[in-house]
């Protein structure tokens, strides 16, 4: 069950943009992958996660840890994927994605 501490940063995220990097590791930890993505926070609760709105319509999910959104400083930020300015995001996040452990 969340504490009060995750209903109130909830509530502080909805509505907010967010700058996201997810990078997808293999088991050895080799980069396979990387994402980048800007949108809206239109849904966030510690049961189920953060689901973010880029400019698209296209929805992405991200887990819901407090400590791993870090305000941003006002400014421009460049995706590399995409070469997309993003100008003064509310929160920057990253993510480490590894494969699930072999039994």
């Amino acid at each position: 069950m969340a504490d009060r501490s995750d209903e109130k940063f909830a509530a502080e995220l909805l509505g907010t943009d967010v700058l996201a990097g997810v990078t997808m590791v293999d088991y050895a930890g080799n980069v396979k992958e990387r994402h980048q993505f800007h949108g809206q926070v239109v849904q966030a609760s510690a049961e189920d996660g953060v689901t973010v709105r880029d400019a698209d319509g296209d929805e992405h999910w991200l887990p819901f840890d407090p400590a791993a959104y870090e305000p941003a400083e006002p400014g421009e930020y460049e995706l590399r994927s995409t070469g997309q300015i993003v100008v003064d995001p509310t929160w920057l996040t990253k993510w480490i994605v590894k494969p699930p452990q072999r039994h």
